[in-house]
């Protein structure tokens, strides 16, 4: 070959090449889309017979289902712990709606650190970690360059929303507007503004919510005179995450993306339908799995209302259609996609456990037990055991839909060295 047609072949090749490694050496888009009152038996792809979910089993399909991913049973103390890769109860146990205000624990955030590690952040739809109108910036404090987020007790989430957008008070232009499409509208146009550089979203939805019980007036119907029913509501949540991945794909950004998908606790048991005047009327939220109708179980214990759904997709690493029974809990998070930024490991001390190598196909030691609190409990399980603060043991081997609790009284040689082993465990929580 010509040395000339040499020369012109290595510099029409250069651009690519240098695209190519700078790809490669990019770490990853994050995006971590978390549910509201969403339990496992709400997906199709983990059994659910009730409710389409074509995006979310796509997602599955794309990545891997984890079998055994755990939050609190309530929706406050997830979100405390997701944020911070630390239980409550060793932040000071929070007021409910709050998140510490000391300077470390605004510090060392989830966001923060991610934006130590070079990243770009934002987040879109529900905060419950403060009051808007009595502290504007919270969002920001925590790590977060961009956020738009509807005023928790203050106005509505869906129709008509009352948002808070980078610090500002209520855009009063949301009449007739949703909510929902507002949130993914503001985390697209992140995005490609964002293109350039590695970005993490955090896209806590409202759905699958009820509306506020507390607003006056009660927050406005929606276009068919009433509220969304919990169907209708799974539909647009999955309709949201399918906007979301779309959006990844138009960017071009899809193989340089991890997108996790879990939710803050189990399955609301009732959902609000319509009000007359000041009267808001209820029905049950009943889900069909596996040939089994069960009422949603958030604020219990049980495994519904703790064990939630978790997919991970990242083309490149995860195996599409993968699952893993390892034990993980919201509190893994921090650490984990810390170590998926490339990230220093963070200085704080943390409750939560990496899990990056069982994403990235390499050997993992799974954690032994999980955990989660709320309304004053708190619940610690093995794969073997389970205990709750208030003495209730159950045998999850031989009593996996913990129909019969064991007490003090009446433990058996086998279930007082369990119950003396997850005290313990409890108890350690506490110290650290």
């Amino acid at each position: 070959m010509k040395p000339i047609l040499c020369l012109l072949l290595i510099l029409f090749a250069w651009p690519s090449l240098l695209i190519a490694e700078t790809t490669e050496d990019r770490p990853p888009n994050l995006i971590l889309i978390f549910a509201d009152d969403v339990g496992r038996e709400v997906l199709g792809c983990y059994g659910g017979e009730s409710y389409e979910t074509p995006n979310l089993d796509q997602l599955r399909a794309d990545g891997m289902k984890l079998e055994h991913f755990y939050s609190s049973p309530v929706c406050h103390p997830s979100r405390v712990t997701l944020m911070s890769g630390r239980y409550p109860v060793n932040m000071g146990n929070p007021k409910w709606g709050y998140y510490p205000t000391d300077k470390a624990s605004e510090r060392d955030t989830l966001a923060n650190e991610l934006k130590r590690a070079g990243y770009a952040t934002a987040a879109a739809g529900k905060w419950h970690l403060a009051m808007f109108k009595e502290d504007l910036d919270h969002p920001q404090r925590l790590g977060f360059d961009e956020s738009i987020f509807f005023g928790w007790h203050e106005g509505p989430r869906f129709h008509d929303p009352y948002l808070y957008k980078n610090g500002q008070r209520p855009d009063p232009e949301t009449k007739g507007q949703y909510g929902p499409e507002l949130y993914v509208k503001f985390l697209e146009s992140f995005m490609e503004r964002h293109r350039e550089e590695p970005f993490f979203v955090y896209y806590p939805m409202a759905l699958c919510h009820a509306v506020s019980n507390d607003l006056d007036p009660h927050p406005p119907h929606g276009p068919k005179d009433r509220y969304m029913t919990y169907a209708e509501m799974v539909a647009d949540m999955d309709l949201r995450v399918g906007q979301v991945r779309e959006a990844i794909e138009k960017l071009g950004l899809t193989d340089q993306t991890l997108v996790m998908f879990t939710t803050d606790n189990g399955t609301t048991p009732f959902n609000f339908t319509h009000h007359q005047g000041r009267k808001l009327f209820k029905e049950p939220v009943i889900s069909r799995i596996s040939g089994i109708d069960l009422v949603g179980e958030k604020g219990r214990y049980t495994d519904w209302g703790m064990r939630v759904p978790a997919l991970v997709s990242w083309p490149g690493h995860i195996e599409p259609g993968s699952s893993s029974e390892a034990l993980i809990d919201l509190a893994d998070l921090l650490p984990t996609f810390v170590e998926v930024a490339g990230g220093e490991a963070p200085a704080f001390t943390m409750d939560g456990k990496s899990f990056a190598p069982l994403l990235r196909g390499e050997e993992h030691e799974s954690r032994e037990w999980i955990y989660g609190e709320g309304r004053r409990k708190q619940g610690v399980r093995t794969r073997g055991w389970k205990l709750i603060s208030s003495g209730q043991l159950f045998n999850m081997v031989t009593d996996p839909k913990e129909k019969n609790p064991i007490f003090k009284n009446k433990d058996t040689k086998a279930s007082a060295a369990a119950r003396l082993e997850l005290e313990l465990i409890l108890s350690n929580v506490a110290r650290r």
